[in-house]
């Protein structure tokens, strides 16, 4: 279904893009004062793959992540600043899940079976970013634009105040996370509103891995840092 559904946003936006590429005069819309208010509100959906990057102590085989597709929703705050540049604050919900497969070498000594070597991670984040957008001069009916700034995120499945560890199968991770973002994308100005695809890469900026009771831990010990990145594809309606 989700396959779906984007499949059938990006056949939307080529045709709308299609169009507006060829179109040597821009085409009358509703939104066309759009960019010249102080506020402007929307919201948006798409989208995301998240995943780990691992720093260890030791240099034994790589914890493996496998990424899984996840789906978000938010609102869209934007302030302009001028005709090139906007602040914008885009508080969502992202629902994801990784998998870590650990190798058998992190268990060396100890007795352990197939359900240690793999940690079901699901997260569920409030994610609120601040963005500075910089945008083009409007072409017709599209505007190019980068965007980057700073998000915080509160992970409603982190499992920080779990007293379980992994030896009772808990993974766990800090409530709170930090991160800076980039990504681009177009807006494209349609007959009644503003339609964004953009492309996004989030970037941890503080540990996030809760180290287990037991400092010998064959899930923890070894594991100096983890930090979150990821990949966000956005669909934004204004």
């Amino acid at each position: 279904m989700k396959r779906f559904f984007f499949l059938l946003v990006f056949i939307l936006a080529f045709q709308s893009m299609s169009a507006q590429l060829f179109t040597k005069e821009k085409v009358a819309n509703a939104v066309d004062n759009i960019d010249q208010k102080f506020l402007t509100w929307g919201y948006f959906l798409g989208f995301n793959q998240y995943d780990f990057n691992f720093d260890y102590y030791e240099n034994l085989e790589d914890v493996l992540v496998d990424k899984t597709f996840g789906f978000h929703l938010g609102l869209i705050g934007d302030m302009r600043i001028n005709e090139y540049m906007n602040l914008r604050l885009e508080p969502g919900v992202f629902f994801t899940t990784r998998n870590l497969n650990y190798d058998e070498s992190y268990f060396q000594g100890t007795t352990f079976n197939d359900s240690d070597l793999l940690r079901e991670v699901k997260s569920t984040y409030v994610h609120i970013p601040l963005l500075l957008k910089i945008s083009t001069k409007r072409i017709n009916n599209f505007k190019p634009f980068i965007v980057g700034g700073f998000s915080t995120a509160l992970n409603l499945s982190s499992n920080e105040d779990n007293p379980n560890d992994n030896s009772s199968g808990e993974f766990r991770m800090t409530k709170n996370t930090y991160f800076y973002e980039l990504g681009f994308g177009i807006d494209f100005y349609l007959p009644y509103f503003k339609f964004t695809p953009s492309i996004r890469g989030i970037f941890s900026l503080n540990d996030e891995i809760i180290q287990d009771v037991d400092p010998d831990s064959p899930w923890t010990s070894n594991i100096s840092q983890m930090q979150t990145r990821g990949v966000f594809i956005n669909f934004t309606f204004q």
